[in-house]
């Protein structure tokens, strides 16, 4: 099993859905990954087209437990007074990107657009989104010399 860092760059929302009917929108994205969730920063007068530029880090082993190689992302609109409103989420499939990292040592999504759906599988919006995946460099004893090992082969 290899254990690696798997890095997503969250960088921008474009034509999200309002939740509320009065004023503008602050939202934020909860990204969950084997049952860790990870957080954004809220996106203050970002409206309908934020901008976070925020990265979000798991420790990841592949192969791992379970088969849900998949990143939950979850827009969020954030309220100072009442619950938060969920606005949308969207699926990113990492199971090749970490197929590949372990194979190559790194491996990289480009940032893509992913389309945001309500529970009714309505669109309200897309997000950019790059994710990387990168071997923890092994801390065995790869390069270490022991003393006395070179002093006793036989020349």
């Amino acid at each position: 099993m290899a254990v690696g860092i798997l890095e997503v760059s969250l960088i921008s929302g474009k034509g999200l859905k309002r939740s509320d009917f009065l004023g503008k929108i602050d939202p934020y994205v909860e990204i969950q990954y084997k049952g860790q969730t990870r957080k954004s920063s809220v996106a203050k007068d970002g409206g309908r087209n934020p901008t976070w530029n925020d990265k979000l880090k798991w420790r990841a082993e592949f192969p791992g437990s379970g088969a849900d190689y998949k990143l939950i992302v979850k827009v969020m609109d954030h309220d100072t007074f009442s619950s938060d409103d969920f606005i949308g989420e969207a699926t990113v499939h990492v199971k090749e990107l970490l197929e590949m990292g372990v194979e190559k040592g790194t491996a990289e999504l480009r940032p893509t657009k992913y389309n945001i759906v309500d529970s009714d599988l309505s669109f309200v919006g897309e997000l950019l989104i790059g994710v990387s995946y990168s071997l923890l460099q092994d801390r065995g004893m790869d390069g270490e010399q022991f003393g006395g090992w070179k002093h006793s082969q036989v020349d």
